[in-house]
């Protein structure tokens, strides 16, 4: 299979670099019905969906390799938005698992560390999935933790964790970091420290984001979930976003691509 990093970026190029996020609430009644008419709805604009526990705790395998068929019929990727964190062993399990329902990606927690993330990149990597590290999120009380100041070094200067995670996301090969749209300070620094590695913003409409100004800010790939979601008119809804974003995918070509073709990780 080839790299998920090209795969996506063809895709975006094909239709836009929004991603819709299907994290459905624990009230909707039929939340698989729900999540397959949205797939429908947004075929040919968006260039992936986004999965969250919202649907992988209610639906099961076979009901959730349905929706990744779906959307994958309709020239989307899908992704896996679990914050994945854990010892080696247990990341591979849970990413197998997510490779056979046919997800293209995951999002992982780099709090596991440096070589547990490379470690799972490259096997994703030898599967033409991709792994994208989760930096900052979007929520408010995000700065209490993805900002903590952390030793940088033997010496007394110190960077935020979220800088930390980025740099840790190139090294270890990854092939994209979430950074929130509610932060576009953070997304410029991290476009601009890291410019090989694509910026995945959620936090667009529902959490006060522009579409427009996150895409300026350096975002690559914009995630949207209940601006579309709510309105009765999900295509127009998310054409309307796409029309903010422009052509711009970032991250999928020059150093970052050529990091990639070369072996992976760099040191």
């Amino acid at each position: 299979m080839r790299r998920y990093r090209d795969r996506i970026a063809e895709a975006a190029s094909r239709a836009s670099p929004l991603i819709v996020a299907l994290d459905y609430p624990a009230r909707s009644p039929r939340p698989a019905e729900a999540a397959a008419r949205t797939v429908g709805a947004v075929r040919g604009i968006a260039c992936a969906v986004k999965v969250n526990y919202h649907l992988l705790l209610r639906l099961g395998p076979k009901e959730v390799a349905g929706l990744c068929a779906a959307a994958r019929r309709g020239g989307m990727l899908c992704i896996a938005d679990i914050k994945l964190n854990d010892i080696g062993s247990t990341n591979d399990a849970a990413a197998s698992a997510l490779w056979s329902m046919g997800f293209d990606a995951v999002i992982a927690n780099p709090i596991m560390g440096r070589g547990a993330l490379e470690r799972l990149a490259r096997s994703a990597r030898a599967r033409g999935r991709g792994v994208v590290a989760l930096c900052h999120m979007s929520a408010p009380e995000a700065r209490e933790s993805y900002e903590l100041a952390v030793r940088a070094g033997q010496g007394r200067r110190t960077e935020p964790l979220y800088r930390r995670f980025l740099r840790w996301a190139g090294e270890a090969g990854a092939d994209g970091a979430v950074v929130g749209a509610t932060f576009p300070g953070i997304i410029r620094e991290c476009a601009r420290l890291e410019p090989g590695l694509p910026v995945y913003s959620p936090g667009v409409g529902a959490q006060g984001a522009d579409a427009h100004e996150t895409a300026r800010a350096g975002a690559s790939y914009v995630i949207v979930g209940r601006s579309i979601q709510r309105s009765r008119d999900q295509g127009a809804a998310a054409g309307r976003i796409a029309a903010l974003l422009g052509p711009r995918v970032g991250g999928s070509a020059g150093a970052g691509a050529d990091r990639s073709a070369a072996g992976g990780p760099r040191r």
